[in-house]
């Protein structure tokens, strides 16, 4: 599966994938899950909102548990951030065949679409729609760097753009979701384990700060005239990292445009934005809050008008701890032994975060020997994969299975 999955949206330069929702790269990742349903005997169904599922048993007999990931990418992104979720529940479900475990409840695994957000700027929009935190018309509204909307991109797929909303019938069926995802951040490594269980995912969320000068001549505008809004963007990057370090937090900003975007000119608009991440709301509000602060008066220092827009954001989101909790008696934990599978928290946002609104949802994290992720560099040993899939297929068992 894994050779198979590695050549699609890979970037022969970068080395990185390229993996955006709605392009020809998520159509053949599509056409993969699509495969590797029906190679298994599995029910395969497309929903409303584009999200793929492989059934395991009757979809409507209900409390269904479900596992799986997604397969989109950031730009330049790694291998295994969403594959190896996807990819580890196959492989799971081929485990448990191989143990003639019997299933007393229907099993699922899906594909969400469009997690990362990479092409639209709002992430985990499959979900996000399916839990109906994201509005048919606010969905609609969603434009890609191109000018296409969601919609025109949707249906440019083969995918009715009218069909979608919220689909309260579907996740009333399901009485479990678990998500297995490469760690992104290096606590396991440092803690010598293998898998683990996660505790929460912070606050977290997207704010776009237009900052808005005076286009005009790079070789004859004095500096004293000019109305640069380039110097009022670079002093808040600098004001976001000092924030974040003074209050124990991160923020980054990893995105730019400039317009006119000429070598000779000088912009006349500079729009960044921030991603933002902290281990409670109050402390993302104040990080939040001292960056908005400094850069208006960055702005208001070079004659610069700002407009700051939050454009996501998700609140702390606790797993359900009797789903979690059940997780680690499954995986040999017991509270007053030694861990043996540590329960850790994590700033990145995943799907089974924005569901735990509607049901119970939890999470295993897999490896990660460097950290790093959200790039070409991201990697996990082949025996750490193979552990993830043991657990999984264990948790699977416990939940589902007789």
């Amino acid at each position: 599966m894994w050779r198979e999955l590695q050549p699609i949206g890979r970037h022969p330069g970068s080395g990185g994938y390229r993996r955006f929702a709605w392009t020809g790269a998520d159509r053949d990742c599509r056409d993969w899950f699509e495969e590797q349903a029906r190679t298994r005997g599995l029910t395969y169904e497309l929903d409303r909102n584009g999200n793929q599922w492989a059934w395991l048993g009757d979809p409507a007999a209900g409390d269904a548990v479900v596992t799986g990931s997604h397969l989109d990418s950031v730009p330049d992104g790694g291998a295994f951030d969403g594959p190896l979720g996807v990819v580890s529940s196959f492989a799971a479900l081929d485990e448990l065949r191989s143990r003639n475990a019997e299933f007393a409840k229907p099993l699922a695994i899906v594909n969400f679409g469009d997690e990362e957000g990479a092409r639209f700027g709002l992430a985990c929009v499959g979900s996000r729609l399916a839990a109906g935190e994201l509005t048919v018309e606010a969905a609609r509204q969603l434009r890609d760097g191109d000018g296409v909307s969601l919609p025109q991109a949707m249906e440019a797929a083969g995918h009715d753009p009218d069909a979608i909303g919220a689909d309260p019938e579907r996740l009333a069926r399901i009485g479990a979701f678990v998500e297995l995802h490469v760690e992104q951040g290096r606590a396991l490594d440092l803690s010598g384990d293998r898998v683990g269980i996660a505790s929460a995912i912070w606050p977290h969320g997207r704010w776009r700060f237009d900052f808005r000068g005076e286009a005009n001549h790079a070789g004859t505008t004095r500096l004293v005239d000019r109305r640069d809004p380039m110097l009022s963007y670079a002093e808040t990057v600098l004001a976001a990292r000092r924030e974040a370090a003074l209050a124990g937090a991160v923020a980054t900003f990893g995105k730019i445009a400039v317009e006119p975007n000429g070598v000779n000119a000088i912009p006349s608009l500079v729009r960044g934005w921030l991603d933002s991440r902290a281990a409670d709301q109050a402390t993302l509000d104040t990080v939040v809050s001292g960056i908005e602060k400094a850069a208006r008066e960055y702005a208001d220092e070079h004659g610069v008008q700002l407009d700051v827009v939050r454009e996501s954001f998700t609140p702390v989101v606790e797993f359900e701890h009797a789903l979690r909790d059940e997780i680690a008696r499954i995986l040999g934990r017991e509270k007053e032994a030694d861990l043996k599978v540590p329960v850790l928290g994590t700033g990145a946002g995943h799907d089974a975060g924005i569901l735990s609104g509607s049901i119970p949802t939890a999470m295993l994290f897999v490896r990660n020997p460097t950290g790093v992720s959200h790039s070409p560099a991201e990697y996990a040993a082949e025996d750490d994969c193979v552990a993830g899939v043991t657990a999984l297929a264990d948790v699977l068992e416990g939940l589902a299975c007789t």
